[in-house]
């Protein structure tokens, strides 16, 4: 700890000590770095601005993330700006790098400000990093007392989320995580009952579903065996009826077949009258089951 408080004073003290560059001696160095690729004018350019990449860090240290780690993060932005900047546009560089540095340090805390993962899309990395600011802002000038779901709504509107959003957002930033795999406060010492073992898994249970598979297979098994009893014509009724996924109506097959619907109902139900005579005779479940 010691070690880092040291490391951190030493940036501070040595981004305090850059001078500062006037805007003809920034443009040199700058298409110095950019025409002939000069490192000692790229050192140059972002050790003066150094004190530019502290002030927009601390702005993001109430997040609790180390500061140096911040700094570090700024400082990868600065570079990154340096690459991309383009001393023709006659614009300063700090104002360039101002972005660059700023997205860095929002994508670093984005990363590393919690494990479950934040802030995937542009509207949600808006809500993340404002609504503190709008949430103590709409405190101030709403009436006292006024519902906190008034203020979410107010923030939707703002930022352009919904307010299931924001009560989400909300909720993560005024509480702290948990682990499912810490130890249960209810549960005995001793005991190893973590969180995750009290959520309830609505599913079926192992043996359920293992069950059902094995069922499932040999009621299909048995049904294959008992349509050898049926005719061509009650087989092709039956599986465009029954057996696909979206059954065929009476009247397109009766067109198909050129007979009536009514025709097609008859040939069907005895079709599944010998279905139902063969399985009973066979297997009385399956029976049951087809019934």
């Amino acid at each position: 700890m010691a070690r880092v408080s040291g490391v951190r004073r030493g940036l501070l003290k040595a981004a305090m000590a850059a001078p500062f560059l006037e805007r003809d001696e920034e443009h040199a160095l700058a298409v110095r770095w950019k025409d002939a690729r000069d490192e000692v004018a790229l050192h140059r350019l972002a050790q003066a601005h150094m004190r530019l990449v502290i002030a927009l860090a601390a702005r993001f240290r109430h997040y609790g993330l180390p500061m140096a780690d911040l700094i570090q993060e700024g400082h990868v932005g600065l570079l990154e700006a340096a690459s991309r900047f383009e001393p023709a546009r006659e614009v300063r560089f700090s104002t360039y790098a101002t972005w660059w540095i700023r997205a860095a340090l929002q994508d670093y805390i984005l990363r590393n400000w919690s494990i479950v993962r934040g802030g995937t899309s542009s509207s949600q990395k808006a809500l993340f990093f404002n609504l503190r600011r709008l949430r103590a802002r709409l405190s101030q000038t709403m009436e006292i007392g006024v519902a906190r779901t008034a203020i979410h709504r107010e923030i939707a509107v703002a930022v352009g989320v919904s307010e299931a959003d924001v009560a989400l957002m909300d909720a993560r930033l005024s509480s702290p995580e948990m682990s499912l795999n810490a130890p249960s406060h209810d549960s005995d010492a001793g005991s190893g009952t973590e969180r995750m073992d009290f959520l309830i898994d609505k599913g079926p249970l192992p043996d359920e579903v293992v069950g059902e598979a094995i069922d499932g297979e040999r009621r299909v098994r048995w049904l294959r065996a008992a349509l050898d009893v049926l005719s061509e014509r009650e087989l092709k009724i039956l599986r465009e009826r029954r057996l696909n996924d979206e059954g065929a109506t009476l009247e397109s097959l009766g067109d198909r077949l050129g007979i009536s619907k009514e025709r097609v109902r008859q040939i069907e139900s005895r079709a599944l009258e010998k279905l139902r005579k063969v399985l009973i005779d066979r297997h009385s479940q399956a029976a049951v089951a087809l019934a």
